[in-house]
């Protein structure tokens, strides 16, 4: 120290820095110049885009396109075969006035609250069970999802045997109770509840492991407080479990509500050769059905373009309400 310090008054130079490390003060590598380096800013602000291109590419094409290119043909008349033509909202306002749009969006509501209401509350329970250390959990847990993994064909042909008017099964179960055969298939709502019990069949297995694996994420803590204090295992279903899964709840009610809104595979293979419309009455046509119908058998593509974008909107609506319930969820006191 003290030689340094003399070397200072006598004029010397200091003593020469040592060397700087290849990565820069804080182990950085410097940027190259030239080429190099117009090479090297490309890489670090193109290559994340480059990335994440197929996706949006594949989703302009498969998704955005068709979506634009139907909200066009909704405001034309579009014969299959022939020039589009200019409407307007003319047919939107066709929807209006039809009896058969009304028709097929009261099925949809319909078909939709007798299979969702039931679907999710067996699903809720059934969750409530599989929680509980029983044997064989996994041997459920693998069943319950069975129905899940069957086709929509399979499925709907075996249910409609079972609830053919003549020789089906779930007639001769009502025969032996003394009720009488049960018109299943040209019956309005016996028609409805038919395919509703399919839809439930398929779904209810699916949202029991979704409720269960939101319930597997409550704090054990909270049972054992519930436990000390005398509550039994109804009381902790109540006040322990619904309120801690609630946003899982809103979720798939949202879920079944979008799936019933689309609902098409059902009516359409139980109805047989009348499936696309519905039935010889309409009695169980949904929106999915008359938007087929109009744009593969009538051939009015104008027509079922509009009422691919009504779905949208009701679509849009559900998704808006999901939102709005659980931002006033969010900002209630306590949460």
């Amino acid at each position: 120290m003290a030689t340094s310090v003399r070397a200072k008054r006598a004029g010397s130079p200091p003593p020469a820095a040592p060397p700087s490390s290849p990565g820069g003060p804080r182990g950085r590598r410097a940027a190259p110049r030239g080429w190099r380096s117009t090479l090297y800013r490309w890489d670090i602000k193109a290559i994340p885009y480059v990335f994440v291109a197929p996706f949006f590419l594949t989703f302009a094409a498969f998704g955005l396109f068709p979506l634009l290119y139907t909200g066009w043909l909704s405001l034309n008349r579009v014969e299959l075969g022939g020039d589009p033509t200019w409407k307007g909202l003319e047919n939107y306002t066709d929807l209006a006035t039809s009896e058969f749009f009304w028709n097929a969006l009261l099925n949809t509501f319909t078909i939709g609250v007798i299979s969702t209401v039931p679907q999710l509350l067996m699903a809720l329970g059934l969750a409530h069970l599989l929680n509980y250390k029983l044997r064989g959990r996994g041997f459920f847990r693998v069943a319950i999802l069975a129905p899940y993994a069957t086709s929509i064909a399979a499925a709907t042909l075996v249910f409609a045997q079972l609830f053919n008017t003549d020789y089906g099964m779930i007639n001769g179960l009502l025969g032996w109770t003394g009720i009488g055969p049960v018109d299943w298939e040209s019956s309005k709502w016996p028609a409805q509840i038919a395919i509703s019990t399919i839809v439930t069949w398929r779904w209810t297995g699916y949202n029991a492991l979704i409720y269960l694996a939101a319930m597997q994420a409550v704090p054990q803590d909270l049972y054992e407080a519930a436990s000390l204090d005398g509550a039994s295992r109804w009381r902790q279903f109540l006040s322990v479990t619904i309120p801690s899964i609630r946003p899982t709840i809103l979720f798939t009610v949202i879920v079944s509500t979008i799936g019933a809104t689309q609902l098409f595979g059902e009516p359409m293979l139980f109805g047989g050769s009348v499936g696309i419309s519905g039935g010889s009455g309409n009695q169980f046509q949904t929106l999915s059905l008359l938007m087929y119908e109009k744009g593969w058998v009538t051939g009015a593509l104008g027509q079922a373009s509009a009422i691919a974008w009504v779905m949208l909107l009701l679509l849009l609506l559900i998704g808006g309400v999901q939102a709005l319930v659980s931002r006033r969820n969010r900002t209630k006191p306590g949460r």
